[in-house]
């Protein structure tokens, strides 16, 4: 599914997994009998005191049980809830491609040949290079700037993205209606810092990116040399677009992405990039203002259209062909990306097997019916009723938290409370509706046709949102997704199928494992409304000050705390040199404030159901206030590739697991009564940080 340019804060679990119901890499549907009430006990690593390393002492037994799978960067309890549902997904599939088509409803027998395409290997591998020869010739053919706009405006519509992007979002000062909008983009490398940072892993990874440019120019035809220019042509580009985007760390705040502007005025601003062509080509609605989220990058586009020679361009645009496509053709290219992207980035030992790899671009393409399907197998509507009773007792949680806050003023907590109170819950699990793909044509005998034909249904579908109201029934995630979200201007939390399943949570675990696990994800999405970019805004979803200068100052010194706190963590110690890669603060601190808000919300809720329900028993020798946080710590266990460690913790605004894990429970007094920890053990902080 694409998700154009929401600015949805998203709690994104970006490393993969394995579970509490210790799903194995090599069958990931066997599942080992656990603790009934959803503890995993022998996952404990009981020689280390709880007070001295927490992640350690509830993960190291999982940790060296679960060693990263050769086909992995990143391993993890969501990796392995996500390969347990890419299994069920691949069960579905197989059996769909192996029946009757005439058997099949029409959604199902898209998907099922859909799939049945991308196992094809034989015949991608008869194809070669050739699915690209019709993208190229677009190319080839272009001869002034204004066909080049025309070629851009038609490979972004078969979402094969380069020099920018282009969708519908809502306004950010009316998040009612949506707006076309435009922002940075055209890098090939993960971030914008890769092309300037001086540390010798960044000045091996350019070259390395290089030679990656050179082989697959080689792949499409070019000789040695000819490659080699071409691929520092690609380069010299790629670092002109990269000096004029913003960092990652910039466009967390909102109101430096706000730049409505009328299209006119837009089009003075960047004359060579002939966007007059481009926004007709592209099928758009006709609209008079558009927002630039970032003007400068605009600018800059337009000075290098004139000043760069159209061939050079058309190098750009072939090497962003084929760079995008690469994993739907044939194995030479399909390898040589895996080598650079994740071999070298990640760290990544061995390529996915095929139908891995299939069932994930299946549910990419067609993610709706998929997730139909896959609700149909292996979720009811039991587990929905108990995962929205444990939304709503979070929420309850996290509102009597606002009241309680003595930094506030009342005037700020109201309106706190008002902006709570306007959050949706209705997108648990699965959607009441599902898309309709039946006008996508899908081949078992054209797999790169019909990414692009999925894809050129959704990039329609997204830009004829332009000029309408906002509506608020699309997902952003298909239902097999392990993750959450929440969305400052749909003012909603999603919390999928994929997510509201063992070990993270069950109708069958006890309270404390379903609080500490998915109560604290629910914890973690309400609390993204009130972190440093999701407090920014109101409850009608629009951007808006409504805090007093005396809150927001407050606020503020709070959240400088927590920045300051996961700077000094080390995500990577180099082994050969030394070198520590830390944490940045300031890119993760809306993560870490909703972590820490996530849990401190979601303990709350459990102990009212505790009081509700009467005490639980001691299990195990662990009262029912230990598992919860032993329950959270589980849920963060995993381990990294070295290699993957160092680009996240580049690029992703999240901490790794042992930092999600200890980080908010160092700053808890909760915990330190639960495990009876005592000043000076590293598990008590002396400045501890609290926003929520």
């Amino acid at each position: 599914m694409l998700n154009f340019l929401r600015r949805a804060v998203v709690c994104a679990f970006a490393v993969a997994v394995l579970s509490s119901f210790s799903v194995s890499a090599d069958n990931p549907k066997s599942i080992a009998p656990k603790d009934s009430l959803g503890i995993e006990f022998e996952s404990l690593d009981r020689s280390v005191n709880p007070c001295e390393d927490f992640y350690q002492f509830s993960c190291g037994g999982w940790r060296k049980a679960n060693p990263l799978p050769a086909d992995k960067s990143g391993w993890n309890r969501y990796s392995s809830m996500a390969e347990r549902n890419r299994a069920i997904l691949h069960d579905l599939l197989e059996e769909l491609s192996a029946a009757p088509a005439a058997s099949l409803q029409p959604w199902k027998r898209q998907i099922a040949d859909d799939y049945a395409s991308c196992m094809d290997e034989t015949t991608i591998n008869k194809l070669g290079a050739k699915p690209l020869q019709p993208l190229f010739a677009q190319i080839d053919a272009i001869k002034t700037r204004a066909d080049l706009a025309r070629v851009v405006a038609n490979f972004h519509d078969v979402n094969i993205p380069m020099f920018f992007r282009f969708g519908a979002s809502p306004s950010l000062k009316d998040a009612t209606r949506m707006v076309a909008e435009v922002d940075q983009g055209g890098l090939g490398l993960p971030d914008r810092d890769y092309y300037f940072k001086t540390d010798a892993k960044s000045e091996e990874t350019r070259k390395k990116y290089i030679e990656h440019i050179n082989k697959m120019m080689q792949l499409l035809g070019a000789n040695p040399a000819e490659a080699q220019r071409q691929a520092e042509v690609i380069m010299r580009i790629e670092t002109a677009l990269a000096e004029s985007s913003m960092t990652r760390v910039a466009r967390r705040d909102p109101k430096a992405l706000d730049h409505f502007t009328p299209v006119k005025q837009f089009e003075t601003l960047a004359p060579n990039a002939e966007f007059t062509v481009y926004f007709k080509e592209s099928g758009a609605p006709a609209f008079d203002n558009l927002n630039v989220a970032v003007p400068d990058f605009f600018a800059r586009l337009s000075k290098e259209l004139s000043n760069v020679p159209l061939a050079d361009w058309k190098t750009y645009m072939k090497w962003h062909v084929v760079h995008t496509l690469a994993p739907a053709l044939s194995t030479p290219f399909v390898d040589e990306n895996f080598a650079f992207y994740r071999q070298y980035l990640a760290g990544v030992k061995e390529q996915e097997v095929r139908w891995k790899r299939c069932t994930s671009a299946i549910d990419s393409q067609l993610g709706d019916s998929l997730g139909h399907a896959f609700v149909d197998k292996a979720f009811g509507k039991e587990g929905k009723a108990r995962a929205k009773e444990l939304v709503m007792a979070v929420s309850q949680s996290l509102g009597d938290t606002i009241r309680d806050s003595d930094w506030m003023t009342d005037a700020t907590k109201q309106k706190a409370l008002a902006k709570l109170a306007a959050i949706h819950y209705d997108k648990l699990a699965y959607p009441d509706e599902w898309k309709d793909y039946s006008s996508i044509k899908i081949s078992r005998a054209d797999y790169v046709g019909n990414r692009n034909r999925a894809y050129e249904f959704e990039v329609e579908r997204d830009l004829a949102k332009i000029g309408k109201p906002t509506d608020r029934k699309d997902w952003g995630m298909t239902p097999p997704t392990v993750n959450a979200y929440y969305d400052p201007q749909h003012a909603e939390i999603v919390l999928p199928a994929g997510i509201l399943q063992p070990p993270m949570f069950s109708a069958d675990f006890e309270d404390a494992v379903n609080f500490g696990a998915v109560g604290r994800v629910v914890g973690h999405e309400l609390t993204h409304g009130f972190d440093d970019e999701g407090r920014q805004f109101d409850a009608a979803g629009n951007l808006a000050d409504w805090w007093t200068p005396s809150d927001a100052k407050a606020f503020e010194d709070r959240a400088a705390c927590v920045a300051n706190q996961y700077s000094n963590y080390i995500a990577l110690k180099d082994p050969k040199t030394g070198e520590e890669v830390h944490l940045n603060g300031k890119l993760t601190l809306g993560e870490n404030v909703a972590d820490n808000g996530g849990v401190r919300v979601s303990y709350r809720a459990y102990l009212s159901k505790l009081k509700e329900k009467g005490a639980a028993p001691e299990i195990n020798g662990f009262s029912p206030e230990q598992r919860f946080f032993i329950a959270y710590a589980q849920s963060r266990c995993e381990n990294l590739s070295d290699s993957y460690a160092r680009m996240l913790a580049q690029v992703d605004p999240h901490s790794p697991g042992r930092y999600r894990a200890i980080g908010p429970v160092v700053n808890m007094p909760e915990f330190w009564k639960a495990f009876g920890c005592k000043k000076g053990q590293p598990m008590v902080s002396e400045n501890a940080c609290r926003v929520w």
